[in-house]
Order: structure tokens, then sequence, then C-alpha cells
């Protein structure tokens, strides 16, 4: 897996059950199809932000689900699709790469909109992954069966998966026995995170996806795809709770005008709504500070890549 693997700390002080078992899972599929409200829903919390906006997740980030004795990792890839930029490159080859390293494959489709370009693409490239493959359609409840039926036997046609999974990500229909499932493949061996341990994305990192998750909930129509938030500061205060600072990158001085809003409005209401999910995720109270800077041609700045966790992809 990538090389930020398990935390240094190692297993869980207290020791584990006989016969546990950990390994990794890969949810791929294109973008919207659902895979950060999965692994939400698997993992039981937060730990993937989901956006109406494409390609929302940049890195991959695990969420662990505890099942029984087994712990699944969960590695959510960015979706996959046609890249035109850098940084879409630099996430369709994360997005590959994670799922060639992972115990087993799920591929999430969006059962009401099918097999479109993308995702032809990428039922091309399946064979490529030698690992366990299962097929997981998504969003049935809003699909008529027939449809549903017809749509997996074509799927499981063209390419050999073990087993087809019938899901809605929203309402956790179905997504039970898909955990179970997985926990019961993945390889024998000990747990590879504290029992505890939610997820391995550290929290920072975690509350500049929060922030930016909320900046496409309020912008989606207006600021283009070209946004992204550092955090600077997380300061632990002597009561407990966190101050932290953050920095919003724009690359144009009009998408600064955007984000701040009209006396400043905008930027206080991402902020309100992003220091309840980060006071949650932080588990204490949060005093979340927010400023919008203007960096032209941040997406071609390597050191930006690497915060984000991907490869800077050359030429």
């Amino acid at each position: 897996m990538p090389e930020n693997g398990p935390p240094e700390n190692g297993p869980h002080e207290a020791a584990p059950p006989k016969d546990t078992r950990a390994g990794f899972v890969a949810l791929i599929g294109v973008p919207n199809a659902g895979k950060s409200t999965l692994l939400n829903s698997l993992v039981g919390t937060k730990v993937s932000i989901v956006s109406r906006k494409v390609q929302t997740t940049r890195a991959l980030v695990r969420g662990i689900a505890m099942e029984g004795t087994a712990q699944i990792i969960l590695v959510d890839t960015p979706g996959i699709f046609a890249p035109k930029r850098r940084l879409d490159r630099a996430m369709v080859t994360s997005a590959w790469s994670g799922a060639a390293d992972a115990d087993a494959v799920c591929l999430l489709i969006d059962a009401r909109k099918g097999v479109d370009e993308e995702v032809d693409a990428i039922l091309k490239r399946m064979p490529e992954l030698k690992r366990p493959k299962f097929l997981v359609l998504n969003k049935i409840d809003v699909i008529a069966r027939e449809r549903l039926l017809a749509l997996a036997a074509s799927l499981n046609e063209r390419v050999p998966f073990e087993r087809t999974f019938m899901i809605s990500a929203l309402t956790g229909d179905g997504v039970d026995d898909l955990r179970r499932d997985l926990a019961a493949r993945m390889p024998p061996g000990p747990w590879l995170y504290p029992e505890d341990q939610v997820s391995d994305a550290p929290l920072r990192m975690l509350a500049a996806e929060i922030t930016r998750e909320k900046i496409y909930d309020r912008l989606h129509e207006e600021l283009p795809y070209s946004s992204t938030v550092e955090t600077d500061q997380w300061q632990v205060r002597p009561d407990g709770s966190v101050r932290i600072e953050q920095t919003i990158f724009v690359e144009r001085e009009s998408q600064r005008s955007i984000v701040l809003g009209k006396g400043g409005q905008t930027i206080k209401a991402i902020g309100q709504a992003a220091r309840i999910d980060i006071a949650e995720a932080a588990e204490t109270k949060v005093h979340l500070f927010l400023f919008v800077k203007v960096r032209e041609n941040w997406a071609d700045d390597p050191e930006r890549y690497r915060e984000m966790g991907l490869e800077f992809p050359r030429g």
C-alpha cells in the first residue's frame, strides 16, 4: 500500500482476539458513483468528504471498518475519469495504484446511470487487476428491479466478478452484507491499526477536506475546480479546545471574491458549517479561522501534490 502505511505506534496495546484478519479493500469507480458515501457507511462515521462536485477525493483516504475479528482497511480512491490536467493525471494514477495494491477491489457503479463511456473505460482495464473483484451496484432504491438485474447480468458477462452486491450507500441497504463478505475474505493476520482508530488520515488533513467540502456545498455552481485548503495551525488550548487556522487557495482574485462573498458572508457560512463537522471529528470544541489567498497555478506546484498524498506527474 502507499508509503504512509500503518501508524508507528503499531498494534493495539490490549491483546486482540485470536483468529484475527486484516486487509485492504480498494473502492474504485467514476466520480460521483458514491464511493465516499459507501466508505462512510461501511465505517460508520465520516472519514471521506461527500460532495455534489465531482473529483472531491484527491488522495487515498483510508477508513477502517471492524467486522467481528476482521479489520477491513478501505481505500477510497479518486474517481477515475479522462484526465485533462496535471492534477487529474495524478489522481487517476493514484486510483489505479491503490487498486493494484489491495487485497480485494470493489467496483462501484451508479445503477441509475449504468454503463457510460467512463464506466466502460474502467471495465476494459479491470482484467489488469490481479485481485478478487466485486461488483457493487449503488443507488438501487431509485431503479426498477428488472433493469437492475439486467445491468448486473451484462456486467458479469464482461468481467468475472466474484460476487455482486446491490446496495444503497445513502440508506445503508445491503451495506452490512457487503461488510461481512469483505471481512470473511481478508487474509488471516494481526490487526494493522488500533481497534478504536477509524482512519489514518491525520486530523489536520481531514479538517482541510471538511472545509473544502463546505466550499463546494455552497459554491459548486460558481467556483471552478481550482481551490485547495491547507491547515496551517492546529493549536490545542489549555481548556482542551483547538484553535485551527486554514488557508483557502484559489487561482484568481475573482475567485477570492466569490469565496469571501458580500461583506464576508460566504466565508463566514463556510466556516460555521466546517467548524461543526471538524469539532465532531476532533471530539472537542473548535475555534476555526479561515483565510483566502490567491496562488496562481497552484495545481502545477509539486509541493501541493505531496501535501495531498499524490505523486506529481511530470510533463
